[in-house]
């Protein structure tokens, strides 16, 4: 695939989806977890670059929504459905649904409302969604300890690109390698030609490192698994209450997780943790050491009378000894006991086993007061516990980052499934909502909806009266004001718009004629100027223009192919642009340039019949009928009736004024002005 022919791709974005593993599954499958994976690239951008890729990918030509109003309509659909998601991907990947007039891209989508229809939105699913993130690459692990070291300049960049989390070094000889081992913790040779050198330090040669970055730089699957670890743990939660089929073994990913710290550091090893404890603790273990044998030799003088002769004294005085040779001569057995016990306090302390005998080194035999260790031994100790804390945090390291770089696909897997199961019960809750079923999209024009409710009334959805409205060819829609026949215009625009989306429908069944382009032209707040009025003329003489160039008379013929770019026209009270004489008969040539194309057009007026008398054409009418007034307030029946134009508001008033004055057969002031409406 051309990324750079994707709409909305340049040279840097197509450079950065490169680097994912397969790009083009994801742009086909609109796969926005992995797009979003791509340096540089939002999940709110890769929501777009994904659709513009499936548009390339059904050679859909876009526009659908071709009108202002229509685009509102699109974008209030599609807010119904992302109302009902948990998580922010799962809004974003619904930014990859749009009104679509090609019928491959309706079928793709249809399966997948079909699928997600089935889905039951059970509460606890919805609580363990809550905790659902994509997982995020830790941009920031260095690790100082170690290098790789290469004596070629291709290999050098080739490292520098496949590890950054290490520094590259280059060395010509074995004198220089000895150098960085001196520098470095481990050094990892790339190059095959210094396999044998005997350099002291912890130098390994791996020329195939970089293939296997993991072995180099355990900390890079640690940390990553670290950062995300309770984004994977929500993911399988979602997998167990979903009763979702897992990638991977849920108890074993949960239990290596278990072994790693907020830090990337491992838990759960008693060993790792004594030799830990051991390397932090040892100081105070020493200072407690000397405290334990030197309270012990304390008492012991204490309770002992020790007698000196005169020659004894001089004898010692003359020698130039201290206290020191008077221990060792009146105290032996007391000072060897004290000692005993600061050695066996010191390594039971630090639960000591390889070291023990060094540890009993610290504290020298030969008798001295207060007791001291010996420093040169104590250091030595702390550096053969440091070592082996090291050794074995590496070891344990590699072991389980080994364990966790083999979950890592899973990982990712386990966590899509988990927020595209967010996706699917936004649409499955959307469906539960507004009652809704999945359309008939067929290759005739118009449409037949059948208990058609829409949720975008300001009134609960419950509340809202079902409509009942087929139209095939152009019609006028009239009726009473406030009697709905905005909303039902709305309603045929919403389950239009939805139906090509691919989505249910609110309504009881539907059936909608395939089509392009959607021109949803709302209600003008007052008389346009005539700029405005220009404008608004030209925009309906192109439309007629591109319909006429559908039309059977000319060529386009009936087909599957002539449907992609159907047109539907539905228009508010366009009567409100100007005078409305000159409305009348603009609708009525419009409507007249229309009935000839397959286009399917419902214009909403209350001069529907200054249109008929102005149009050349027998047009249809159809009309939302007030039943009558009770307590001042319309009594409405909302589903229009075929062949049937309403009667206004003020009729319906005059007509109940003239049930007042002598009935309605001709006698009285109001029977005369009811005969004018005739």
């Amino acid at each position: 695939m051309e990324f750079e022919s994707v709409p909305g791709v340049g040279a840097k974005t197509a450079e950065a989806l490169r680097e994912l593993d397969d790009p083009e599954r994801a742009l086909r499958e609109g796969d926005v977890a992995t797009l979003a994976r791509a340096p540089g690239i939002s999940e709110g951008r890769a929501a777009r670059i994904a659709r513009g890729a499936i548009r390339a990918d059904h050679d859909d030509p876009g526009g659908f929504a071709a009108t202002p109003r229509a685009r509102t309509i699109f974008q209030d659909a599609l807010g119904l459905v992302q109302d009902r998601t948990v998580t922010d991907y799962a809004a974003s990947r619904l930014e990859t649904l749009y009104p679509s007039g090609v019928r491959s891209r309706i079928e793709e989508v249809r399966q997948f409302s079909e699928r997600a229809m089935a889905r039951e939105p059970d509460p606890e699913v919805l609580a363990a969604l809550e905790d659902v993130e994509p997982l995020v690459e830790p941009g920031d692990v260095r690790v100082r300890d170690r290098c790789l070291a290469t004596s070629d300049a291709e290999r050098y960049a080739e490292a520098q690109q496949a590890i950054p989390e290490v520094s590259v070094e280059v060395v010509d000889d074995a004198r220089q390698l000895a150098e960085l081992a001196r520098s470095y913790a481990t050094v990892v040779a790339l190059d095959e030609s210094f396999a044998g050198v005997d350099v002291e330090g912890d130098v390994r040669v791996d020329p195939n490192a970089l293939e296997n970055p993991e072995s180099v730089v355990p900390e890079r699957v640690l940390t990553f698994f670290a950062r995300n670890r309770d984004r994977v743990r929500a993911a399988a939660e979602v997998h167990r209450v979903a009763d979702l089929e897992a990638p991977c073994d849920l108890d074993a990913l949960e239990s290596a997780l278990e072994q790693l710290d907020p830090d990337g550091s491992v838990r759960g090893d008693d060993e790792l943790d004594r030799l830990a404890t051991a390397v932090d603790d040892l100081d105070a273990a020493v200072s407690t050491a000397e405290s334990v044998a030197n309270d012990h030799l304390r008492e012991a003088i204490e309770e002992r009378d020790v007698t000196i002769e005169g020659t004894d004294l001089l004898s010692l005085v003359e020698r130039g000894a201290g206290v020191d040779s008077l221990l060792q001569r009146e105290l032996a057995d007391e000072y060897a006991a004290a000692i005993e016990q600061a050695r066996d306090h010191l390594v039971d302390a630090l639960q000591l086993i390889d070291t023990e005998d060094m540890a009993r080194r610290a504290f020298p035999d030969e008798p001295a007061y207060p007791v001291e260790h010996e420093e040169r031994v104590v250091t030595r100790l702390r550096e053969e516990l440091t070592a082996a804390r090291d050794r074995r945090a590496t070891r344990r390291k590699q072991e389980l980052a080994d364990d966790l770089a083999e979950m890592r696909d899973d990982a990712d897997a386990l966590v899509d499934a988990a927020l595209e199961h967010d996706v699917e019960l936004a649409v499955a809750r959307f469906t539960a909502d507004f009652e809704c079923t999945m359309p008939e999209v067929t290759e005739e024009s118009g449409f037949d909806i059948r208990g058609g409710r829409s949720p975008l009334l300001d009134v609960p959805f419950d509340e809202v009266d079902p409509v009942d409205y087929a139209v095939s060819g152009v019609t006028v829609l009239s009726g009473v004001n406030s009697g709905g026949k905005t909303s039902t215009l709305d309603l045929v625009a919403l389950v239009t718009t939805l139906a090509h989306m691919g989505l249910p429908v609110p309504a009881e069944s539907a059936r909608v004629g395939r089509i392009g382009e959607l021109h949803y032209h709302a209600k003008t707040q007052g008389t346009l100027d005539a700029g405005a009025f220009e404008a608004t003329l030209r925009e309906f003489g192109d439309l007629v223009r591109e319909v006429d160039g559908q039309s059977p008379a000319n060529g386009a013929g009936s087909d599957a192919a002539s449907a992609d770019r159907r047109v539907m026209v539905l228009v508010d009270e366009l009567e409100s642009i100007t005078e409305p004489g000159a409305s009348a008969k603009i609708m009525a040539g419009i409507l007249e340039a229309l009935s000839d194309s397959q286009a399917t057009a419902v214009f909403v007026s209350h001069l529907a019949r200054d249109i008929r008398e102005a149009a050349a054409i027998d047009v249809s009418i159809d009309g939302i009928e007030a039943i009558g007034l009770a307590d001042g307030e319309l009594r409405v029946n909302r589903s229009p009736v075929k062949g049937k134009l309403a009667r206004s508001t003020p009729e319906l008033i005059v007509e109940k004024l003239a049930d007042g004055d002598g009935g309605a057969d001709g006698t009285g002031f109001y029977a005369a002005l009811l005969d004018k409406f005739d």
